[in-house]
Protein backbone atom coordinates (compact mmCIF):
# COMPACT_ATOMS: atom_id res chain seq x y z
CA UNK A 1 0.00 0.00 0.00
CA UNK A 2 1.27 3.66 -1.10
CA UNK A 3 1.20 6.54 1.47
CA UNK A 4 -1.35 7.78 -0.93
CA UNK A 5 -3.70 4.59 -0.94
CA UNK A 6 -3.98 5.01 2.62
CA UNK A 7 -6.74 7.89 2.54
CA UNK A 8 -8.82 6.16 -0.35
CA UNK A 9 -12.40 5.81 1.11
CA UNK A 10 -13.99 2.27 0.18
CA UNK A 11 -15.96 1.73 -2.95
CA UNK A 12 -19.32 3.25 -2.79
CA UNK A 13 -17.96 4.99 0.65
CA UNK A 14 -17.71 8.88 0.16
CA UNK A 15 -17.19 11.82 2.10
CA UNK A 16 -19.58 15.08 1.85
CA UNK A 17 -17.89 17.98 1.43
CA UNK A 18 -19.21 21.29 2.48
CA UNK A 19 -21.17 23.09 -0.21
CA UNK A 20 -23.12 19.56 -0.28
CA UNK A 21 -23.14 19.16 3.30
CA UNK A 22 -24.77 22.23 3.81
CA UNK A 23 -27.92 21.56 1.33
CA UNK A 24 -28.12 17.95 2.45
CA UNK A 25 -28.14 19.50 6.08
CA UNK A 26 -30.61 21.89 4.98
CA UNK A 27 -33.15 19.83 3.37
CA UNK A 28 -33.04 17.22 6.48
CA UNK A 29 -34.19 19.61 8.55
CA UNK A 30 -36.84 21.18 6.46
CA UNK A 31 -38.38 17.87 5.92
CA UNK A 32 -37.97 16.41 9.66
CA UNK A 33 -39.65 20.22 10.46
CA UNK A 34 -42.22 19.67 7.64
CA UNK A 35 -43.49 16.18 9.11
CA UNK A 36 -43.57 17.79 12.43
CA UNK A 37 -46.26 19.89 11.02
CA UNK A 38 -48.13 16.41 9.98
CA UNK A 39 -47.87 15.42 13.42
CA UNK A 40 -44.72 13.07 13.33
CA UNK A 41 -42.43 12.79 16.26
CA UNK A 42 -39.11 12.92 15.74
CA UNK A 43 -37.14 9.12 16.90
CA UNK A 44 -33.25 8.74 16.61
CA UNK A 45 -32.88 4.95 16.43
CA UNK A 46 -29.29 3.36 16.77
CA UNK A 47 -26.63 2.98 13.70
CA UNK A 48 -26.53 -0.74 15.08
CA UNK A 49 -28.17 -3.18 17.28
CA UNK A 50 -28.61 -7.11 17.55
CA UNK A 51 -29.81 -8.72 14.16
CA UNK A 52 -32.11 -10.86 15.78
CA UNK A 53 -34.32 -7.56 15.98
CA UNK A 54 -32.83 -5.97 12.96
CA UNK A 55 -33.68 -8.10 10.62
CA UNK A 56 -36.24 -10.02 11.53
CA UNK A 57 -39.34 -10.45 9.37
CA UNK A 58 -37.72 -8.55 6.33
CA UNK A 59 -36.53 -11.13 4.23
CA UNK A 60 -33.44 -11.74 2.41
CA UNK A 61 -32.84 -8.69 0.57
CA UNK A 62 -32.42 -6.61 3.31
CA UNK A 63 -30.19 -9.24 5.07
CA UNK A 64 -28.40 -9.05 2.09
CA UNK A 65 -27.74 -5.27 2.10
CA UNK A 66 -26.78 -5.55 5.96
CA UNK A 67 -23.21 -4.99 7.77
CA UNK A 68 -22.60 -7.44 10.28
CA UNK A 69 -20.19 -7.40 13.11
CA UNK A 70 -19.37 -9.02 16.16
CA UNK A 71 -20.18 -7.13 19.63
CA UNK A 72 -16.74 -7.56 21.67
CA UNK A 73 -18.53 -7.44 24.64
CA UNK A 74 -21.18 -10.48 23.96
CA UNK A 75 -20.08 -12.03 21.16
CA UNK A 76 -23.02 -11.39 19.35
CA UNK A 77 -24.00 -10.43 16.09
CA UNK A 78 -24.80 -6.51 15.40
CA UNK A 79 -26.12 -4.85 12.40
CA UNK A 80 -25.18 -1.88 11.10
CA UNK A 81 -28.99 -0.83 9.90
CA UNK A 82 -29.26 -0.84 6.02
CA UNK A 83 -33.06 0.41 6.67
CA UNK A 84 -34.62 2.29 9.24
CA UNK A 85 -38.17 0.75 8.99
CA UNK A 86 -37.91 -1.95 11.17
CA UNK A 87 -35.92 -0.29 13.86
CA UNK A 88 -39.41 2.14 13.86
CA UNK A 89 -41.63 -1.12 14.21
CA UNK A 90 -39.91 -2.42 17.30
CA UNK A 91 -39.52 1.09 18.76
CA UNK A 92 -43.99 1.58 18.21
CA UNK A 93 -44.06 -2.18 19.87
CA UNK A 94 -41.94 -1.76 22.98
CA UNK A 95 -41.73 1.89 24.01
CA UNK A 96 -45.09 3.60 23.42
CA UNK A 97 -48.18 2.82 25.35
CA UNK A 98 -50.78 4.12 23.28
CA UNK A 99 -53.16 1.99 21.37
CA UNK A 100 -54.40 4.20 18.82
CA UNK A 101 -52.39 5.54 15.84
CA UNK A 102 -48.90 6.65 16.43
CA UNK A 103 -46.69 8.85 13.72
CA UNK A 104 -43.28 8.52 13.73
CA UNK A 105 -40.14 10.86 11.40
CA UNK A 106 -36.59 9.94 11.11
CA UNK A 107 -33.47 11.19 9.80
CA UNK A 108 -30.17 9.42 9.37
CA UNK A 109 -27.52 7.60 7.41
CA UNK A 110 -28.05 3.86 6.50
CA UNK A 111 -25.43 1.76 5.26
CA UNK A 112 -25.24 -1.08 2.70
CA UNK A 113 -23.03 -4.15 2.50
CA UNK A 114 -23.43 -3.79 -1.77
CA UNK A 115 -24.34 -0.88 -3.59
CA UNK A 116 -28.06 -1.24 -4.92
CA UNK A 117 -26.64 0.05 -8.27
CA UNK A 118 -23.14 0.32 -9.81
CA UNK A 119 -23.00 4.53 -9.12
CA UNK A 120 -25.18 4.19 -5.65
CA UNK A 121 -23.73 4.87 -2.62
CA UNK A 122 -23.38 2.22 0.07
CA UNK A 123 -24.10 5.35 2.94
CA UNK A 124 -27.01 7.29 2.08
CA UNK A 125 -29.20 9.85 4.01
CA UNK A 126 -32.74 9.08 4.21
CA UNK A 127 -35.61 10.80 5.61
CA UNK A 128 -39.03 9.36 6.37
CA UNK A 129 -42.07 8.67 8.14
CA UNK A 130 -43.84 5.55 9.55
CA UNK A 131 -47.64 5.50 10.65
CA UNK A 132 -48.52 2.63 13.30
CA UNK A 133 -52.43 1.90 14.09
CA UNK A 134 -54.46 2.81 11.02
CA UNK A 135 -55.68 0.14 8.81
CA UNK A 136 -57.88 2.15 5.98
CA UNK A 137 -56.44 4.17 2.85
CA UNK A 138 -56.75 7.20 4.78
CA UNK A 139 -53.50 6.48 6.14
CA UNK A 140 -52.18 5.33 2.56
CA UNK A 141 -53.54 8.53 0.88
CA UNK A 142 -51.72 10.93 4.00
CA UNK A 143 -48.60 8.84 3.43
CA UNK A 144 -48.44 9.34 -0.44
CA UNK A 145 -49.29 12.90 0.11
CA UNK A 146 -46.57 13.57 1.81
CA UNK A 147 -44.28 12.14 0.15
CA UNK A 148 -45.67 14.64 -2.82
CA UNK A 149 -44.63 17.21 -0.46
CA UNK A 150 -41.42 15.80 0.43
CA UNK A 151 -40.45 15.98 -3.44
CA UNK A 152 -41.96 19.53 -3.72
CA UNK A 153 -39.99 20.79 -0.91
CA UNK A 154 -36.68 19.22 -2.48
CA UNK A 155 -37.14 21.08 -6.01
CA UNK A 156 -38.41 17.82 -7.92
CA UNK A 157 -39.23 20.35 -11.28
CA UNK A 158 -41.60 16.97 -12.14
CA UNK A 159 -43.69 14.93 -9.72
CA UNK A 160 -44.23 11.50 -10.70
CA UNK A 161 -45.08 8.54 -8.65
CA UNK A 162 -45.59 4.80 -9.48
CA UNK A 163 -48.15 3.04 -7.73
CA UNK A 164 -48.92 -0.62 -7.11
CA UNK A 165 -50.24 -3.29 -5.03
CA UNK A 166 -48.46 -6.32 -3.79
CA UNK A 167 -51.93 -7.93 -2.49
CA UNK A 168 -52.85 -8.43 -6.02
CA UNK A 169 -49.93 -11.58 -6.60
CA UNK A 170 -49.94 -12.46 -3.28
CA UNK A 171 -53.76 -13.34 -3.59
CA UNK A 172 -53.30 -14.98 -7.40
CA UNK A 173 -50.50 -16.99 -5.78
CA UNK A 174 -52.93 -18.60 -3.29
CA UNK A 175 -55.31 -19.16 -5.71
CA UNK A 176 -53.31 -20.78 -7.93
CA UNK A 177 -51.76 -22.86 -5.28
CA UNK A 178 -48.44 -22.31 -5.77
CA UNK A 179 -45.86 -23.95 -4.18
CA UNK A 180 -43.18 -21.43 -2.40
CA UNK A 181 -40.47 -22.74 -5.64
CA UNK A 182 -42.98 -21.60 -8.03
CA UNK A 183 -44.50 -18.10 -6.32
CA UNK A 184 -40.56 -16.97 -6.27
CA UNK A 185 -39.31 -18.31 -10.09
CA UNK A 186 -42.63 -16.33 -10.99
CA UNK A 187 -41.66 -13.23 -8.75
CA UNK A 188 -38.24 -13.05 -9.95
CA UNK A 189 -39.31 -13.25 -14.15
CA UNK A 190 -42.10 -10.82 -13.17
CA UNK A 191 -39.70 -8.28 -11.79
CA UNK A 192 -37.90 -8.66 -15.16
CA UNK A 193 -40.85 -8.29 -17.54
CA UNK A 194 -39.35 -11.40 -19.11
CA UNK A 195 -42.72 -11.97 -21.59
CA UNK A 196 -40.91 -14.46 -23.37
CA UNK A 197 -40.43 -16.45 -20.44
CA UNK A 198 -43.58 -15.99 -18.30
CA UNK A 199 -45.05 -17.79 -21.11
CA UNK A 200 -42.84 -20.47 -21.08
CA UNK A 201 -43.49 -21.04 -17.31
CA UNK A 202 -47.19 -20.58 -17.62
CA UNK A 203 -47.26 -23.31 -19.68
CA UNK A 204 -45.44 -25.63 -17.63
CA UNK A 205 -46.81 -24.58 -14.50
CA UNK A 206 -50.13 -23.56 -15.04
CA UNK A 207 -51.80 -25.71 -18.27
CA UNK A 208 -55.54 -25.83 -17.92
CA UNK A 209 -55.79 -23.32 -14.85
CA UNK A 210 -58.60 -20.98 -14.98
CA UNK A 211 -55.68 -18.15 -13.55
CA UNK A 212 -53.28 -19.08 -16.44
CA UNK A 213 -54.44 -15.94 -18.78
CA UNK A 214 -54.45 -13.86 -15.52
CA UNK A 215 -51.04 -14.58 -14.63
CA UNK A 216 -49.95 -14.02 -19.08
CA UNK A 217 -51.44 -10.51 -18.59
CA UNK A 218 -49.83 -9.18 -15.06
CA UNK A 219 -46.44 -7.90 -17.05
CA UNK A 220 -48.93 -5.33 -19.15
CA UNK A 221 -50.66 -4.09 -17.15
CA UNK A 222 -49.05 -0.97 -16.34
CA UNK A 223 -49.57 2.21 -17.36
CA UNK A 224 -52.14 5.50 -16.71
CA UNK A 225 -55.06 5.26 -15.45
CA UNK A 226 -57.10 3.31 -17.75
CA UNK A 227 -55.00 0.14 -16.62
CA UNK A 228 -57.46 -0.20 -13.35
CA UNK A 229 -60.34 -0.67 -15.68
CA UNK A 230 -58.30 -3.01 -18.24
CA UNK A 231 -57.34 -4.74 -14.91
CA UNK A 232 -60.97 -5.20 -13.27
CA UNK A 233 -62.16 -6.79 -16.62
CA UNK A 234 -58.90 -9.11 -16.40
CA UNK A 235 -59.81 -10.30 -12.58
CA UNK A 236 -63.51 -11.12 -13.09
CA UNK A 237 -63.19 -14.58 -12.13
CA UNK A 238 -60.12 -14.06 -9.00
CA UNK A 239 -60.71 -13.91 -5.72
CA UNK A 240 -62.12 -11.05 -4.42
CA UNK A 241 -58.81 -9.95 -2.65
CA UNK A 242 -57.97 -9.04 -5.96
CA UNK A 243 -60.68 -7.05 -6.88
CA UNK A 244 -60.23 -5.50 -3.45
CA UNK A 245 -56.70 -4.45 -4.01
CA UNK A 246 -58.08 -2.78 -6.95
CA UNK A 247 -60.25 -0.48 -5.44
CA UNK A 248 -57.75 0.27 -2.56
CA UNK A 249 -55.46 1.51 -5.56
CA UNK A 250 -58.27 3.93 -6.67
CA UNK A 251 -59.38 5.20 -3.81
CA UNK A 252 -55.50 6.71 -3.06
CA UNK A 253 -54.99 7.74 -6.63
CA UNK A 254 -58.70 9.52 -6.66
CA UNK A 255 -57.61 12.15 -3.58
CA UNK A 256 -53.96 12.03 -4.05
CA UNK A 257 -55.31 13.23 -7.99
CA UNK A 258 -57.44 15.87 -6.22
CA UNK A 259 -54.98 17.13 -3.99
CA UNK A 260 -51.94 16.90 -6.57
CA UNK A 261 -53.40 17.40 -10.46
CA UNK A 262 -50.01 18.19 -11.33
CA UNK A 263 -48.43 14.41 -10.35
CA UNK A 264 -47.54 11.68 -12.68
CA UNK A 265 -49.63 9.05 -11.33
CA UNK A 266 -48.55 5.34 -12.81
CA UNK A 267 -49.60 2.28 -11.82
CA UNK A 268 -48.33 -0.80 -12.43
CA UNK A 269 -50.03 -4.28 -10.58
CA UNK A 270 -47.17 -6.10 -11.15
CA UNK A 271 -44.39 -4.00 -8.91
CA UNK A 272 -43.42 -6.34 -5.99
CA UNK A 273 -40.97 -3.78 -4.35
CA UNK A 274 -40.33 -5.01 -1.18
CA UNK A 275 -42.30 -8.23 -1.54
CA UNK A 276 -41.10 -10.03 1.00
CA UNK A 277 -41.97 -7.86 3.78
CA UNK A 278 -45.36 -5.54 2.64
CA UNK A 279 -48.05 -6.67 2.39
CA UNK A 280 -50.49 -3.76 0.77
CA UNK A 281 -50.06 -0.97 -1.60
CA UNK A 282 -46.72 -0.04 -2.78
CA UNK A 283 -45.53 3.18 -3.71
CA UNK A 284 -42.06 5.07 -5.76
CA UNK A 285 -41.23 8.06 -6.86
CA UNK A 286 -38.79 8.96 -9.92
CA UNK A 287 -36.34 11.48 -11.02
CA UNK A 288 -35.05 12.10 -14.79
CA UNK A 289 -31.60 11.20 -15.07
CA UNK A 290 -31.82 8.84 -11.91
CA UNK A 291 -32.18 4.98 -12.41
CA UNK A 292 -33.39 3.82 -8.96
CA UNK A 293 -36.13 5.39 -6.60
CA UNK A 294 -35.19 8.59 -5.17
CA UNK A 295 -37.91 7.75 -2.42
CA UNK A 296 -40.59 4.15 -1.79
CA UNK A 297 -42.15 3.23 0.67
CA UNK A 298 -45.47 0.86 0.98
CA UNK A 299 -47.95 -0.95 3.34
CA UNK A 300 -46.05 -3.46 5.83
CA UNK A 301 -49.27 -4.72 8.24
CA UNK A 302 -48.30 -6.99 10.83
CA UNK A 303 -44.52 -6.53 10.84
CA UNK A 304 -44.39 -5.57 14.50
CA UNK A 305 -45.82 -9.07 15.38
CA UNK A 306 -42.43 -10.30 16.06
CA UNK A 307 -41.89 -7.68 18.55
CA UNK A 308 -44.93 -8.94 20.14
CA UNK A 309 -47.18 -6.18 19.10
CA UNK A 310 -48.91 -6.76 15.46
CA UNK A 311 -50.18 -3.29 14.12
CA UNK A 312 -50.83 -2.02 10.56
CA UNK A 313 -48.19 0.19 9.00
CA UNK A 314 -47.34 2.43 6.48
CA UNK A 315 -44.46 4.79 5.62
CA UNK A 316 -41.67 5.69 3.34
CA UNK A 317 -38.12 7.10 3.16
CA UNK A 318 -36.50 9.62 0.92
CA UNK A 319 -33.14 9.50 -0.18
CA UNK A 320 -31.23 12.64 0.23
CA UNK A 321 -28.46 11.85 -1.11
CA UNK A 322 -30.11 11.01 -4.19
CA UNK A 323 -31.31 14.48 -4.56
CA UNK A 324 -27.90 16.27 -3.69
CA UNK A 325 -26.54 14.15 -6.75
CA UNK A 326 -29.15 14.92 -9.14
CA UNK A 327 -28.11 18.90 -8.23
CA UNK A 328 -31.84 19.77 -6.61
CA UNK A 329 -30.47 20.91 -3.12
CA UNK A 330 -29.15 24.27 -2.83
CA UNK A 331 -26.38 25.14 -0.95
CA UNK A 332 -27.38 27.49 2.51
CA UNK A 333 -26.39 30.58 1.50
CA UNK A 334 -25.34 32.61 4.47
CA UNK A 335 -22.13 35.24 3.48
CA UNK A 336 -19.87 35.95 6.64
CA UNK A 337 -18.57 38.67 8.65
CA UNK A 338 -14.85 39.50 9.27
CA UNK A 339 -13.26 40.19 12.30
CA UNK A 340 -9.26 40.60 12.79
CA UNK A 341 -9.29 40.08 16.58
CA UNK A 342 -7.94 42.69 18.87
CA UNK A 343 -8.31 40.76 22.22
CA UNK A 344 -10.33 43.69 23.43
CA UNK A 345 -13.64 42.44 25.46
CA UNK A 346 -15.96 44.88 23.70
CA UNK A 347 -15.24 43.41 20.33
CA UNK A 348 -15.71 39.81 22.09
CA UNK A 349 -19.15 40.92 22.92
CA UNK A 350 -19.86 42.65 19.70
CA UNK A 351 -19.20 39.12 17.88
CA UNK A 352 -21.10 37.18 20.19
CA UNK A 353 -24.01 39.10 19.65
CA UNK A 354 -23.65 38.80 16.10
CA UNK A 355 -23.83 34.79 16.30
CA UNK A 356 -26.60 35.37 18.76
CA UNK A 357 -28.58 36.68 15.91
CA UNK A 358 -27.40 33.90 13.52
CA UNK A 359 -25.34 35.78 11.58
CA UNK A 360 -22.04 33.91 10.39
CA UNK A 361 -18.95 35.47 12.48
CA UNK A 362 -15.33 34.44 11.43
CA UNK A 363 -12.07 35.74 13.25
CA UNK A 364 -9.75 35.62 10.81
CA UNK A 365 -6.54 33.77 10.00
CA UNK A 366 -2.96 34.78 8.96
CA UNK A 367 -2.93 34.34 5.39
CA UNK A 368 -6.30 33.91 4.73
CA UNK A 369 -8.34 36.55 2.55
CA UNK A 370 -11.64 37.41 3.88
CA UNK A 371 -13.18 36.57 0.27
CA UNK A 372 -11.90 33.05 0.86
CA UNK A 373 -13.66 32.51 3.92
CA UNK A 374 -16.78 33.68 2.17
CA UNK A 375 -17.00 37.00 3.63
CA UNK A 376 -18.40 39.92 2.10
CA UNK A 377 -18.75 42.34 5.72
CA UNK A 378 -16.71 43.21 8.39
CA UNK A 379 -16.95 44.39 11.88
CA UNK A 380 -14.89 46.91 12.86
CA UNK A 381 -14.63 49.44 15.69
CA UNK A 382 -15.46 53.08 14.76
CA UNK A 383 -16.52 55.80 16.65
CA UNK A 384 -15.64 53.82 20.16
CA UNK A 385 -18.02 51.25 19.23
CA UNK A 386 -18.32 48.31 16.81
CA UNK A 387 -20.22 48.06 13.64
CA UNK A 388 -20.74 45.77 10.72
CA UNK A 389 -19.70 47.65 7.37
CA UNK A 390 -19.35 46.24 3.91
CA UNK A 391 -15.75 45.53 2.91
CA UNK A 392 -13.86 47.15 1.52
Amino acid sequence: MTYADRWLLPDGVEEILPAEAGAIEQTRRRLVDMYTTWGYDLVIPPLLEYTDSLLIGLGRDVDLLTFKVTDQLTGRTLGIRADITPQTARMDAHSFTHQGANRLCYAGHVVHARPKNPLATRTPIQAGVEFYGEPGSRADIEVVSLLLESLKLAGLPQLHIDLGHVGIYRALAEAAELSQEQEDSFFELLQRKAVTEIRAWVAANLKGSALADVFLALPGLAGDRQVLERARECFTHCPAAVLDAVDQLERVADTVAQRYPEAELYFDLSELRGYHYLTGLVFAAFAPGYGNPIASGGRYDRIGEVFGRSRPATGFAVDITALSKLGLLSPPSQPGIWVTESGEPEQWQAIQALRAEGHRVICGASGTPPSEAGCDRQLVREADRYQVIPLA
